[in-house]
């Protein structure tokens, strides 16, 4: 099948060309899908996408009077998908249900020991010659409470991981998993969760029910001097609630590798610009806040499943066959996403 790969990166067309082995016709740009862009897609009966790709209703049916049949993305999360909109129009839209739930988890981990050990300050510290221990003090991570909201795939191998530091173990999901309780967590409240954790790691996706999971009411409830990791979704936290809590001292350290406003940001080299989003140009001025340009997912075992399962997912819908990718808003809406 004839394929446009949008938001292409070299490392995109690489492992995508890899999987694909002459299978379908790829054509890849760098453009991000949106309303400006949509032309593009003309005569492409599967147009491939990525996070930030805008594919809303208007941009849909653009994409119909192009021809394009089937929506597959680079991605597990699909809440720039209007779902609802793509059943209506006949659109098919499939994703990356899984992939190594190991290159997030451990990202996450990565996060917490620098921000803990202050290992990114050290580094610039000792590039200008700068050997003084003064301000890198750290705590150890053993015997302290963890908290994990969400603990699907990637939410378990964190645990996993934590756990293996001796770290006490909180949960908060719709499900609860048996291997996890046995390992000591305790399922509770997410205001529980926040109140007695000395970390707190999100990894569940972004729904209207977890939009803002973080606001001015929920923040209110974190223990003092409480670390917080976001490797999910950057909507899940109302970021302009962070900066007062970071002054007063509640938040210890803050660690993102997503942002609710990223869509103009991240994937992109913007050095010789202002930034004009005023929120995360004050985040970065705080020395206790880290914060990554969404490369979590970022492992070569990662990118080869991702587009192993893109390709599978073109032949299948050649083939007329379905599989487990396959999205239909009605049953996203009875099913619970923590996975």
């Amino acid at each position: 099948m004839k394929v446009l790969v949008y938001s292409a990166r070299p490392y995109d067309e690489r492992f995508l060309r890899e999987a694909n082995q002459g299978q379908h016709e790829l054509h890849f740009v760098e453009t991000r899908l949106e309303r400006q862009t949509v032309i593009l897609a003309k005569d492409f009966p599967v147009i491939c996408g990525f996070v930030e790709d805008d594919l809303s209703a208007p941009v849909l049916r653009q994409l119909v009077k192009g021809k394009t049949r089937l929506i597959t993305l680079r991605s597990t999360g699909f809440n720039n998908v209007d779902l609802e909109a793509a059943d209506r129009l006949g659109l098919t839209v499939m994703r990356v249900a899984a992939y190594s739930p190991y290159s997030i988890a451990e990202f996450a981990v990565g996060i917490i020991l620098s921000l803990n050990r202050k290992i990114h300050r050290a580094y610039q510290r000792v590039r200008d010659n700068n050997f003084l221990l003064d301000g890198l003090l750290g705590f150890d991570l053993h015997g302290k409470t963890v908290g994990v909201v969400g603990t699907g795939k990637i939410g378990a191998v964190f645990s996993q991981i934590m756990h293996g530091f001796g770290c006490h173990l909180l949960g908060y999901d719709l499900r609860q998993k048996p291997e996890l309780i046995a390992l000591g967590m305790r399922y509770t409240s997410l205001n529980e969760l926040l109140s007695q954790s000395d970390i707190i790691s999100l990894h569940i996706p972004l729904t209207p029910e977890t939009y803002h999971l973080i606001n001015h009411e929920t923040i209110a409830f974190l223990k003092e001097g409480a670390m917080l990791i976001n490797t999910s979704r950057g909507a899940l936290i109302d970021a302009r609630v962070l900066i007062p809590s970071l002054k007063r001292g509640r938040l210890s350290a803050v660690g993102l590798d997503v942002y609710e406003e990223e869509s103009h940001l991240y994937f992109r080299d913007l050095s010789d610009k202002i930034l004009q989003d005023d929120v995360i140009a004050r985040l970065i001025t705080f020395p206790n806040v880290l914060i990554t340009g969404h490369q979590a997912f970022f492992t070569r075992e990662a990118e080869t499943e991702i587009a192993a399962t893109v390709v599978q997912n073109i032949s299948d819908f050649a083939s007329g066959r379905t599989n487990a990718n396959t999205l239909k808003a009605e049953k996203v809406l009875v099913s619970s996403r923590y996975k």
